[in-house]
């Protein structure tokens, strides 16, 4: 396993070092630039000033959308195991294997 080394992030035009191994240092930086983006827009709404509430408003939202996710892919997992199932069904009777 690679030893974690500090990684200068920039968000929101302030810095932050956070340590990670060199494998998941692009995801890091992809990462960051995603969540600048967000807060960028919430900030750029002006709806919105505090760094503070700009945070949490882009945790709520990012929340939101890893919330929704899930349900897609549980509703998606079941569908498949559904499916799966009929299948079966439908090779037992096609085999005689019942």
């Amino acid at each position: 396993m690679a030893a974690a080394e500090p990684v200068t992030v920039r968000i929101l035009e302030r810095e932050y070092r956070v340590m990670c191994s060199p494998p998941e240092r692009r995801a890091l930086m992809e990462s960051a630039l995603f969540l600048d983006g967000q807060m960028r827009e919430i900030r750029d709404s002006g709806r919105v000033s505090s760094m503070d509430k700009i945070a949490v408003m882009c945790a709520l939202n990012l929340a939101e959308e890893i919330l929704k996710l899930r349900q897609e892919l549980a509703a998606r997992e079941e569908k498949i195991d559904r499916r799966i199932s009929d299948l079966a069904s439908q090779l037992d009777q096609f085999t005689g294997t019942e």
